[in-house]
């Protein structure tokens, strides 16, 4: 519904966000109304459209969605609008003199005549043109909202393209909306698409078809973790995305294609006897990782250290004996410049790192721990003893001044200030964070990379680890050997057996590998909800939280999404005293557990360290809290992260989140729980593999758990199957290192 008045009180304003509390008088009845709002001012007369809603806390309220300013006709109207503060420099005396001097003309005098309004007393020449440039941006911004609303557009992003683009967003937007595609993070091509049909704009427009080609391109790195497409692949996608034939309109696509790589926004290259298109800060990540790492790897060869007294020492210190592929290990990442360390769980590569420090210790060398995650990190704490931080943390967001240069504060102008570096669960590591990391390492630092290379690869783009060790340049330590694993487990040896392709076993007389035979999705789905809320915190003694599903599927009555809401109801369900704001198809309140699902480096937040409180910038993709606050003055809602960040969220950030009772395998990654869940069931032989119920398995530190059709696991584990990515790290690191060892020869 419309509802049309004057605003009488403002109660809250969020100039960040916009989110406005304020009472208009609608038909001599004041009305609460809740929204963004580009600007509140006292007096300015609005048109709202939205619906009345019933807050639990706050009664009826009027919530809109979008709004036209109206001029205020009547004297007074004026006088109220322009002495709200709209305009700088125009204060209620002010006001009153204008209104008294030009009476119902002064909105068009302000406007089409700025300098008449040097006739009213106490008003120069010149601080009549700023009012009257002041009064033109306003309405030119508050016209640019309004007209971007049409296409759904919210005020939120109308104000970030505004940022961009200024008085000139209209103009662009008309005569080419998929610029909006470009240049401005969170529009996509379907939202520039449609906005283009609707202006009339031809399905062949060289602007669609260039778009239409970036979109499909960049789609492709962000879905499948691609760093390149080769070119008739990406042809292809976009021909399908466009409805355009290629055979038919290639000049179109050539045209587009030039046209990306003359402004240097694509490159177009030969590889292996096919042309590919890179976006071109790819090829530079992956570029500057692969010198980088050859760098690093040729510019510390020196005479080889004879470790046999200190690996000695450690093992007689820890009551252990090292087998020779540990020690070998331990040896190659002291003597190289560039190291990995991979091996499956129970494999001792925490007792390898362990002893790596010391020896480093020893020697009276910097080094830093360093890990992906928050909780990949806070496992490195604790198993080795010595403060391990997440890459991101690390680095430290840039803020202010530094911002400007760089994302980091820690860069290639202002390097690590450490001897040695060594990176835990290296396969979930993307090439921009790789890209990243190798700029802030010193060019005497060591490096040395610990994973499991039969993990799923990274969520973002890139296959760091895998092209870093099969490119056969940096040295590799392959761990067989399982130590870690008592008689009565089966965790790491199922693992193992999964890893190998053979079935796991399945008997349930372990005390922590377990198998429940469930035939209908319903049934399965049921029985795994039952698990974390009644049958394993009453067997294991762990709460509820410490319990985490992991499903191979968003979608379904067995993926996340689905398996979300079920146990949101049963562990968090809906209560008089229970703040919650709907946020897309979810519902979030007070208590629930969620994930930040994606990099957000400007979100403060806050952490007490004994008596200190820290303060800092940025959120990272799996990234898990709990919610502690919901604000509905504001909008915004609180995390309190695992690790002890305490974060606000405003409104337009919120949908960063999801709920994280269940989380899918791949967001898993890095991360270690006390107890997981899984689901077996059917689907896609592209996405059941071996490598996702085996990165499933390895989340566990206590117990696993999977529920549903043996028949369905003994496909996942006999499929084999991997989705190769297109990227070029492997091959450039061949190339660089044969570039630097000529330098150093």
């Amino acid at each position: 519904m419309q509802i049309e008045g004057s605003i009488e009180e403002i109660i809250f304003r969020n100039d960040q966000n916009g989110y406005t509390v304020f009472v208009i008088d609608f038909k001599s009845t004041p009305v609460v109304c809740v929204g963004k709002l580009i600007n509140a001012n006292i007096g300015e007369s609005l048109s709202l459209d939205g619906e009345y809603v019933n807050n639990n806390k706050y009664g009826y309220q009027f919530s809109f969605t979008s709004y036209e300013i109206i001029l205020p006709k009547t004297l007074a109207g004026i006088e109220k609008y322009l002495s709200s503060g709209l305009i700088k420099g125009v204060g209620p005396i002010t006001a009153q003199n204008i209104v008294k001097h030009f009476k119902e003309q002064t909105f068009d005098i302000i406007e089409m005549s700025p300098s008449s309004l040097a006739e009213v007393k106490n008003i120069s020449i010149k601080k009549a043109l700023e009012i009257g440039e002041k009064f033109k941006e306003l309405k030119n911004l508050q016209n640019t909202v309004m007209f971007l609303q049409k296409y759904n557009i919210t005020t939120n992003m109308a104000l970030k393209i505004y940022d961009i683009y200024g008085n000139k967003t209209i103009d662009i937007v008309k005569n080419n909306p998929y610029k909006l595609v470009e240049d401005i993070d969170g529009i996509g091509f379907l939202t520039a698409d449609k906005i283009a049909k609707n202006i009339g704009i031809p399905a062949d427009s060289e602007f669609r078809v260039r778009a239409g080609i970036l979109y499909s391109l960049s789609s492709s790195i962000e879905k499948t973790g691609n760093t390149y497409l080769p070119k008739n692949l990406l042809i292809s996608q976009s021909s399908n995305l466009l409805e355009l034939d290629y055979s038919l309109r290639q000049d179109l696509f050539d045209d587009a294609l030039s046209s990306l790589t003359l402004d240097k926004t694509v490159i177009s290259m030969w590889y292996h006897d096919a042309e590919i298109i890179t976006p071109t800060k790819y090829y530079f990540y992956e570029n500057a990782v692969a010198q980088k790492l050859t760098l690093l790897n040729v510019s510390q060869i020196t005479q080889k250290l004879n470790l046999d007294d200190e690996i000695k020492h450690f093992e007689e210190k820890n009551n252990i004996i090292f087998h020779e592929e540990q020690k070998n290990a331990i040896i190659n990442a002291i003597n190289n410049g560039v190291s990995i360390i991979t091996g499956g769980p129970g494999t001792g590569k925490t007792t390898i790192i362990k002893c790596i420090i010391e020896i480093l210790k020893q020697n009276h060398l910097k080094f830093m721990l360093l890990a992906p995650t928050g909780r990949a990190a806070k496992r490195m704490t604790d198993s080795t003893g010595e403060e391990a931080k997440t890459i991101h943390r690390a680095l430290e967001v840039a803020s202010g001044d530094l911002a400007v240069n760089s994302r980091f504060v820690y860069n290639e102008n202002n390097p690590f200030k450490t001897n040695v570096v060594i990176v835990d669960e290296m396969s979930m590591v993307d090439i921009s964070l790789m890209n990243h990391l190798c700029k802030a390492l010193p060019r005497d630092c060591k490096l040395i990379l610990v994973g499991d290379k039969d993990q799923l690869p990274s969520v973002g783009p890139g296959n760091v680890l895998d092209d870093i060790l099969k490119s056969g340049i940096i040295n590799v330590s392959l761990l067989k050997k399982i130590f870690r694993q008592s008689d009565d487990s089966l965790i790491i040896t199922n693992a193992h057996m999964i890893n190998s392709g053979k079935m796991p076993i399945l008997n349930n007389s372990s005390k922590d590998f377990f198998f429940e035979e469930k035939q209908d999705l319903n049934s399965i789905k049921n029985s795994i909800v039952d698990l974390v809320v009644t049958r394993l915190p009453k067997f294991t003694g762990l709460d509820s939280n410490q319990i985490q599903v992991l499903a191979p599927l968003k979608a379904g009555i067995c993926g996340i999404d689905n398996l979300n809401k079920s146990l949101q109801a049963r562990l968090n369900p809906p209560s008089i005293n229970k703040m919650e704001i709907p946020v897309g198809d979810n519902i979030f309140r007070v208590g629930d557990k969620v994930m930040q699902t994606t990099n957000n480096y400007n979100l403060v937040w806050k952490k007490l360290n004994g008596f200190i409180e820290e303060e800092g910038e940025g959120v990272f993709n799996g990234d898990i809290g709990f919610i502690d606050l919901i604000d509905f003055q504001t909008n915004e809602l609180v995390v309190m992260f695992e690790d002890g960040r305490r974060c606000i969220y405003p409104r337009t950030d919120i949908s960063q989140l999801a709920l994280a009772y269940a989380i899918t395998i791949h967001k898993s990654q890095g991360s270690e729980f006390d107890v997981v869940v899984i689901p077996s069931i059917a689907g896609p032989n592209m996405i059941l593999t071996r490598n996702l119920i085996y990165t499933a398995v390895t989340r566990a530190k206590k117990m696993v758990v999977i529920v549903g059709e043996q028949k369905n696991l003994k496909k996942m584990v006999a499929n084999n199957y991997t989705v190769q990515r297109y990227t070029l790290l492997k091959d450039l690191i061949i190339i660089s290192d044969k570039k630097i060892k000529e330098l150093f020869e």
